[in-house]
């Protein structure tokens, strides 16, 4: 893939060499699920909300006042998303941090300044995309999402995708891509290949989490292999 100036100045901010990577579409994908559940959501005391049969602007009040679990309790704020709702790339991290928490956006601070530049040298501003995690509210202290935080949280997010209906998903960070995969394999067997996220049949890429890059910086030149394999999916997603 040819680069313009700005964009090899993006690969410089970002700390990486500038060389060609090949990596090619695995054709081995699984086959796509028959069936698209209705999801329903219940908060205590409150009657079950249907969330296939919510648009945007409802679904964002159904997440602000969610208390289905104990971490509403200690947010600032509830994390539903950001970017264009029309965007091909959907990029998936697992939960807002403290920053994210007062802003009320995902993927802010050093970590999103990252993400922003990852996604500038293959040709996307972070408008252009929409950016989501799959919990809505903090965990403290940033621990990892109990299973059962992250089961009746990540319906929220499979209606976005059903709103949204990307081209690709790129997730960010081991946790969030074997949640969404149901896997313990390692990111690194994750990497390179194109899944399916078999909820709402949607291709996915797994890539590493820029908050880990920053303190991993070697291991960018993998996420540019990834960033690569990703744009080449999305011009070759046939849709």
């Amino acid at each position: 893939m040819a680069l313009n100036a700005q964009q090899q100045a993006y690969l410089g901010t970002m700390g990486i060499s500038l060389y060609q990577s090949q990596a090619a579409i695995d054709p081995a994908m699984a086959d796509r699920a028959n069936s698209n559940e209705s999801i329903s959501r219940q908060s205590p005391g409150s009657q079950p909300v249907d969330l296939h049969s919510l648009g945007w602007a409802d679904l964002a009040d159904q997440v602000s006042t969610c208390v289905a679990c104990e971490l509403h309790q200690g947010r600032k704020q509830t994390v539903f998303g950001v970017g264009s709702q029309q965007a091909d790339l959907l990029v998936i991290g697992e939960a807002p941090g403290a920053e994210e928490d007062r802003q009320g956006e995902p993927f802010v601070g050093r970590a999103g300044q990252l993400l922003n530049e990852m996604l500038k040298a293959i040709g996307f501003n972070r408008s252009q995309i929409y950016i989501a995690n799959i919990l809505k509210c903090r965990p403290p202290n940033n621990r990892d999402p109990k299973p059962e935080e992250a089961e009746l949280c990540v319906q929220y997010l499979y209606r976005q995708i059903d709103l949204l209906q990307p081209k690709l998903i790129l997730a960010v960070g081991r946790i969030a891509a074997q949640r969404l995969l149901n896997t313990n394999m390692t990111l690194a067997k994750l990497r390179s290949k194109v899944h399916e996220l078999k909820e709402t049949q949607t291709p996915f890429i797994v890539t590493y989490h820029p908050a880990y890059l920053l303190r991993a910086p070697t291991e960018k030149r993998k996420a540019w292999e990834d960033l690569l394999f990703a744009k080449h999916a999305l011009e070759n997603s046939g849709v």
